[in-house]
């Protein structure tokens, strides 16, 4: 060990000591010099890494098991199995772990044995301080950020999973269940539904079920790019192709690679782009601008549109050719006014979702006020509910929202039937009221628990609700 090298980085390190163990990362040394692995682990430690010693590959592997460090320092000489080996069965316990390989003998075939078999760097003995500090810093960083995005990915999927989409009514239901079916396969999906419902979700649902979940998810909007240049975000361009091309530009069609092509506001598509689409997805290759050869392409593509497409077919105003390859299965979302029963376990997720991001408690919607909001025509659908619970957590003086805090218009006062003294009917129903309100105040105003032991569906003891007249303190 060099201590030159020692010295240069006395300073650094006690700059550094205050850190805590492991919040600079945590370290794996293999090394069967005591002394080497011992100076390194002093070091190491002072630096503010947490760290673990190995002398041989068995040691090492179950320091790994239990240990499971961001990189390992592991020496090419080892007893037994030596460090080539003991890398091979690390990357085979835990693919994810980072290795840096240390000798005393440097070679180059060594070193490309090493980055052949997994090895993520290389350093020579005697080990210079400021050099390793660097390296695993970068390495330490690195994994860091590969398991940030692992973590993005898996919330993503969880997020656009079919299961996640909210609503039970019967059109959703239809919905999921048609999503778990064609998800799994590479067919091309035409998603058709007013604007706000929900597309880009279900198409989202349809890549992560797909056969490439990891693979990328390309979304773009037709309707929002100038013809010229939706071409070229499409099918890209090759340097030199106009003026300003300095590099090639690969169009998302070969950037999405075997994952999926979004195609939202596809009825907007001019009958010029519309005969590059189809080409794009009947001979599975791309033309980009500028180039003297296509290039072949795997991505599935989903499209959505507010549009009839068929009449639009009729109309000369989209090409049926490109119809038919588009709507190989057909993905119908209802208006959110024809699925009002969705609207409570809707509101219970955008609010926790608003409640959260701004930091504000709200607890919950006025039990009158859900009502109302299930009554409103909500002709922007889940994107208007969304925009319209967002505002009323901005505006929400307490933890619960009450028609105040929605626009105004939105929500209004409905009065509640009258009750006629000797009616039959009337009299069951203010019957049917007050044991509905005893259960409520026995469940202390939970309404999932309520409807549970009325043996009624949520969204029907929220109809209830509204029919009886009956204002509860919460939603449940």
């Amino acid at each position: 060990m060099s201590r030159a090298a020692s010295s240069r980085t006395g300073t650094s390190s006690s700059t550094r000591q205050s850190l805590p163990q492991s919040q600079r990362g945590s370290i794996l040394i293999v090394d069967d010099e005591e002394v080497i692995a011992q100076t390194l682990h002093e070091f190491l430690q002072g630096e503010g890494y947490e760290v673990n010693v190995a002398s041989d590959a068995r040691e090492a592997l179950s320091h790994l098991a239990e240990f499971e460090p961001d990189v390992v320092l592991c020496d090419i000489q080892l007893p037994g199995p030596d460090g080539l080996e003991l890398l091979d069965r690390m990357l085979k316990l835990r693919p994810e772990t980072l290795v840096m390989m240390i000798t005393a003998f440097a070679t180059v075939e060594n070193a490309v044995s090493a980055f052949r078999r997994g090895a993520h760097d290389y350093m020579m003995k005697p080990v210079i301080f400021d050099e390793l500090l660097v390296k695993l810093e970068r390495l330490v960083n690195y994994r860091r950020l590969l398991l940030e995005n692992q973590a993005l990915r898996r919330h993503l999927h969880s997020e656009a999973d079919p299961e996640s989409l909210v609503g039970q009514s019967p059109p959703m239901r239809a919905v999921k269940a048609l999503i778990r079916k064609v998800g799994p396969t590479r067919s091309n999906v035409l998603i058709m539904g007013e604007s706000g419902t929900g597309k880009e979700l279900v198409a989202r649902a349809l890549h992560t079920l797909g056969p490439s979940p990891d693979s990328a998810f390309l979304a773009i909007n037709c309707a929002a790019i100038p013809n010229d240049l939706l071409e070229n975000q499409l099918f890209g361009h090759v340097r030199g192709a106009f003026t300003g091309a300095d590099r090639d530009h690969a169009g998302i069609f070969v950037a999405a690679g075997q994952g999926t092509v979004f195609l939202d506001e596809i009825g907007e598509l001019q009958p010029a782009t519309q005969a590059k689409l189809l080409r794009a997805i009947e001979n599975k290759e791309v033309l980009p601008v500028g180039a003297s050869r296509p290039i072949g392409v795997a991505a599935r593509v989903v499209a959505a549109t507010n549009k009839d497409l068929a009449a639009e077919v009729a109309a000369n105003r989209f090409r049926a050719d490109l119809y038919y390859r588009l709507n190989v299965v057909n993905i119908m979302l209802s208006p959110l006014r024809d699925r009002r029963e969705d609207i409570p376990e809707l509101i219970a997720t955008l609010l926790a979702r608003h409640s959260r991001r701004m930091g504000k408690p709200i607890e919950r919607v006025d039990n009158s006020t859900i009502r109302s909001l299930m009554a409103a025509p909500w002709k922007g659908n889940v994107r208007e509910l969304d925009n319209a619970l967002e505002r009323a957590v901005i505006l929400a003086d307490g933890p619960v929202l009450i028609p105040e805090d929605f626009p105004p218009g939105l929500i209004t006062e409905r009065e509640p039937a009258p009750v006629a003294g000797d009616d039959l009917r009337a009299s069951v129903r203010e019957h049917e009221r007050q044991h509905i309100q005893r259960v409520l105040e026995a469940c202390d105003d939970d309404k999932r628990e309520a409807a549970r032991r009325l043996g009624l569906g949520l969204s029907s003891l929220y109809r209830k609700l509204e029919e009886l007249g009956l204002r509860t303190q919460s939603t449940g």
